[in-house]
């Protein structure tokens, strides 16, 4: 079982499917969301949430005062069980895509202020760029950010000329890139440089 960590359904238990899914710790979920609440990325933003497994970021998101949800996962047992999660919380501003991500993103976009991706261990770097670049491609919204969670030994992925890397941070053997739009980029302070 995972739990909420704060907001509205603080301490509520969520179910997280037996296999083929990994959840992101409580102590990386903190952090995260500590960091994205700095950067004002949380309350009433409109989310995507990719390999979406039980749910727990994007419902971790609603919790803290996002505005809306999709998620995407293409495990039927996964997809099932993000649905329950739904249900049992309550939750009617969040919809569940039982679909392969790059199916979910040919279809018309829709503008989105926070991206939560964390794929496979054994989705290819190649793979996760043509994710992201994807993304920038139409489905972000001014000063929008991409957050994406990779094992260290994975290396990081060639990002492309429309992303810029925000930040990233190493918790253990988790690594996490925050990207934005490279032309919104060029035209701010860094968070550092804003006094984080």
């Amino acid at each position: 079982m995972t739990r909420i960590i704060a907001g509205k359904y603080r301490g509520r238990e969520l179910k997280v499917p037996a296999k083929g899914t990994r959840p992101t710790s409580s102590r990386v979920r903190e952090a995260l969301f500590s960091r994205l609440e700095h950067w004002n990325l949380i309350q009433n933003c409109d989310i995507l949430d990719l390999c979406a497994g039980s749910g727990a970021l994007g419902i971790e998101a609603l919790s803290r005062g996002a505005n809306s949800l999709d998620l995407i996962e293409k495990a039927p047992a996964a997809a099932r069980i993000i649905q329950d999660n739904l249900r049992t919380l309550k939750i009617d501003n969040a919809r569940v895509y039982p679909q392969n991500i790059h199916a979910f993103l040919t279809g018309a976009p829709r503008k989105y202020d926070l991206v939560f991706f964390d794929p496979p261990y054994d989705m290819p770097n190649t793979e996760i760029a043509q994710v992201a670049q994807s993304l920038a491609g139409g489905y972000l919204a001014e000063h929008s950010v991409i957050v994406i969670e990779r094992a260290k030994r994975s290396g990081q992925p060639e990002w492309g000329s429309e992303l810029s890397v925000l930040d990233e941070k190493s918790y253990g053997d988790t690594i996490i890139w925050f990207l934005e739009l490279a032309n919104e980029a060029e035209s701010k302070e860094t968070p550092e440089a804003a006094g984080e």
